[in-house]
């Protein structure tokens, strides 16, 4: 990782702590094999997600999956659609395999590593059909406002890798960093918004625990759909 960081300031994640539980480790040995892999570990060029999923689909990556109950429920939701899940914390991600493995998921796989580096250098331009970011560390005190993902450069690598037509969706219950999210993205040229400014809440995106964390404490919870425009 130390030959990455003179590369970008900002990191798609924060690091946590904490040990698997024994059945997340069962689960882990099981399936990680099958169903991830390491983005430090990924070779050179873009992830063949073809040949990963066995069939070619539309892909939808979502980054930071935590827990992955919402991200099984989507998944689970979508069987048409090749799911790509990206997210540092392991157990998370062991977690997230448990809920696949009792809900028999066959069309979602998972990444372990910073989605920035996986965007970079192992998806290709104009190949994903939607990107899902929900629910990404506010950074609430000013002074680290710079560390939020969502930045003008950010913004512009995510377009730069949505197919022509495809969907970038962010969901916040933070005012400001809702309000950030929303000034740098109308100003990236290659997205528009698809509403005129926050979209409705989807029905089929399921309440996460933040969601209901913030309702609980007063805060609203503000969707932005941004769509890149078709090839002229």
């Amino acid at each position: 990782m130390e030959q990455q960081l003179h590369r970008r300031t900002i990191v798609s994640y924060v690091q946590r702590g904490g040990r698997m539980t024994a059945g997340q480790e069962r689960a882990w040995e099981r399936y990680w094999p099958r169903l991830g892999q390491d983005v430090s570990a990924l070779p050179a060029g873009p992830v063949d997600t073809g040949a990963w999923f066995g069939r070619s689909a539309p892909v939808v990556l979502e980054i930071g999956s935590g827990m992955g109950e919402t991200t099984a429920k989507l998944a689970a939701a979508a069987p048409e659609v090749n799911y790509l899940a990206v997210e540092v914390y392991q157990a998370g991600l062991a977690q997230l395999m448990m809920r696949a493995a009792e809900l028999g998921l066959t069309n979602l796989r998972l990444l372990r590593g910073d989605a920035v580096i996986l965007l970079t250098d192992h998806i290709a331009p104009d190949s994903l059909s939607e990107v899902r970011l929900y629910f990404p560390d506010p950074w609430p005190k000013k002074r680290h406002h710079k560390r939020r993902i969502v930045q003008p450069d950010f913004v512009s690598l995510v377009a730069s890798r949505l197919a022509p037509g495809g969907r970038f969706h962010m969901a916040t219950d933070w005012e400001h960093y809702a309000e950030h999210m929303l000034e740098v993205c109308t100003a990236e040229p290659g997205l528009r918004n698809v509403h005129s400014g926050w979209a409705p809440r989807p029905q089929w995106r399921p309440v996460t625990k933040f969601e209901s964390r913030a309702h609980a404490e007063g805060r609203d919870i503000r969707d932005l759909i941004f769509e890149k425009a078709h090839s002229a």
